[in-house]
């Protein structure tokens, strides 16, 4: 492979001169690193690139070696992005700069500097300005900090011109400090954020401008906020942080924030030391944290604002989804999503659900549809959201266990009412019980083989009229003569005998008459043939009734046996001519 136009200029300037404090070693190994690239000797570049990252050069010095080279670096990024042979190896180098990096825009004593530079000269502010852009949020700390220092008075004015000019990457930090109690302080963060123009910042204005108990600082804000969005003076701060956290939810691109080495920040204000501090955290997740974030401040600005619940419930979940444990600031006792799911209510989990299904989000959805299960009566399950009904059109999702759980838990609502889904409810909860299931594990189609067992017997014990198990039968009848089903066979036996159903009570009997069958089981589906009659009376066929008779007429049959057969065979409600016959058998002349 050759990087034609880069490796040329690499190699013409692959032998760099001396840089000062840096080891031989770190030098001439990426030296050398790029000349065998640019000469397409990938197999001895990759062992000085292997070497140079075993040594574990300082990210600093690696930046200066990148800088002072910069058609080098960017034959470095190229690589790293493409694949080869050398893609692992640049990838490792790439990121010991953007390390060095870091540490360089982080650097308190630098951005200090920096700050201080302002009030000196004309070009020193100017190339103060270009430096503190680029330490980006991380100058937001130490200029708010300067700012609400007495004895740096002097610098006020300089820091705050250049604080509107910061950008984009200042926003997240600058909201934070709009906590601050220094009320001068504050109005000039509110200036800057207009200034600044970026449209995350104007729910914050707009709750300021809400809350704030000076009505000079709530004018200012007020003007701010509509100078960034004139929709932001009609609209309550609730529900513009509501839509901000939409466009979290969605991963807008113009939210994406600024990645050092492999986190991002969150800023958050510490009243009590009245300083912003930041929390690292993945990128995977940030998104839904910040989704979530916006959320909590629209239930400050209005606790009436529902809806952000249920896109705080999604958010949290979706955040889980990726595996990643959660951040430090969520705290060691922190309940996981489904604790609050479960406490939430309904209507909001059904918003959760809505938003979920309509983006495929798979994980998102089962989560809720098992909360709405544990929490959800008939009524709410049914819960419209827009024109759809959630649950019931996850019975329609490209998911078995999602098609599972929603079955289940308008199950376990026991529904009155008929819907449109009802058969399908009856078809997955059968499937469910006999584990007639495609991509789940044995583990998963154990534990929903058991709870659609339980949800069937609940929904027969009750006779519901609205979801027909007898669609299901012949899944209740497969588990109920299998003998390898255990606890699932007896509840499966416990089913048959409320179904209203010839095949039902046959099977009970068939199961009952059986010599070579457990004696438990035996007993249950005695018991069970026994209920079965006193509902629906006699559905036997006539050999069936006969191989009942020949139990209770033994001599030879167990005792407990033939009073159970006694006792089914007195529920069918017979004729009195096999009861006459069995009087007289034992009867002495």
């Amino acid at each position: 492979m050759k990087f034609k136009g880069l490796l040329a200029i690499a190699l013409v300037i692959c032998v760099l001169p001396a840089v000062r404090g840096v080891g031989a070693t770190v030098e001439s190994n990426w030296a050398d690193f790029l000349h065998y690239t640019a000469i397409d000797k990938f197999d001895l570049a990759k062992g000085y690139g292997e070497a140079l990252v075993a040594s574990n050069p300082d990210g600093l010095v690696m930046l200066e070696l990148a800088n002072e080279n910069p058609n080098g670096y960017a034959l470095l990024v190229k690589l790293s992005s493409t694949q080869n042979e050398l893609t692992d190896v640049s990838t490792k180098i790439l990121a010991i700069i953007e390390q060095g990096r870091f540490a360089r825009k982080s650097d308190p004593q630098i951005i200090n500097a920096e700050i201080k530079r302002l009030s000196t000269t004309a070009r020193g502010r100017i190339t103060a300005l270009e430096r503190l852009k680029n330490a980006g949020e991380y100058a937001v700390v130490y200029m708010v900090s300067a700012m609400q220092d007495p004895a740096r008075r002097d610098e006020l004015p300089n820091i705050v011109w250049a604080l509107g000019q910061l950008g984009k990457e200042a926003v997240g930090p600058l909201v934070a400090a709009l906590q601050v109690e220094d009320v001068g302080v504050k109005s000039e963060i509110i200036r800057a954020l207009g200034l600044i123009k970026y449209p995350q910042a104007a729910p914050y204005l707009k709750f300021v401008a809400e809350k704030s108990d000076s009505p000079q600082v709530a004018a200012l804000a007020m003007e701010n906020a509509t100078k960034i969005d004139a929709g932001a003076a009609t609209m309550a701060s609730a529900e513009l942080f509501y839509l901000l956290g939409e466009q979290y939810y969605n991963r807008v691109d113009s939210l994406t924030p600024p990645m050092d080495v492999n986190f991002v920040n969150i800023w958050f204000w510490n009243g009590e030391k009245q300083s912003l501090v930041r929390e690292k955290v993945s990128p995977k997740y940030y998104n839904e944290l910040m989704a979530m974030r916006t959320c909590e401040f629209a239930l400050k600005a209005d606790p009436n604002a529902g809806k952000a619940i249920g896109l705080w419930i999604a958010s949290f979940f979706r955040a889980q989804s990726t595996g990643i444990a959660m951040p430090e600031y969520f705290g060691a006792s922190h309940p996981g999503a489904m604790t609050y799911a479960t406490t939430a209510g309904p209507e909001y989990l059904q918003q959760a659900l809505a938003r979920a299904m309509s983006r495929k989000e798979t994980y998102v959805v089962l989560n809720v549809v098992e909360a709405l299960g544990t929490s959800g009566g008939e009524k709410s399950l049914m819960y419209v959201v827009g024109t759809q009904q959630p649950l019931i059109t996850a019975l329609v999702y490209d998911d078995q266990a999602v098609k599972f759980s929603s079955a289940l838990a308008i199950a376990m609502s026991r529904p009155a009412g008929n819907f449109d889904g009802t058969d399908l409810v009856a078809k997955y909860l059968g499937q469910a019980l006999a584990s007639e299931a495609n991509g789940l594990s044995d583990e998963a189609k154990a534990q929903y083989a058991m709870r659609a067992a339980h949800a069937m017997l609940k929904l027969s014990q009750c006779r519901n009229k609205v979801i027909d198990l007898g669609l299901a039968q012949g899944q209740i009848i497969a588990v109920a003569t299998d003998s390898s089903k255990g606890e699932l066979q007896k509840i499966a036996m416990l089913i048959l005998s409320n179904l209203a159903s010839p095949d039902a009570q046959r099977t009970l009997a068939k199961l009952a008459l059986d010599a070579d069958s457990d004696m438990q089981v035996r007993m249950l589906a005695f018991g069970g043939l026994a209920d079965s009659a006193k509902m629906n009376g006699n559905l036997l066929t006539d050999e069936q009734v006969n191989g009942l008779y020949e139990i209770v007429s033994s001599a030879e049959a167990p005792q407990e046996l033939r009073a159970a057969a006694s006792a089914s065979y007195g529920a069918l409600n017979l004729p009195s001519r096999k009861v006459k016959d069995l009087i007289l058998d034992q009867a002495k002349s």
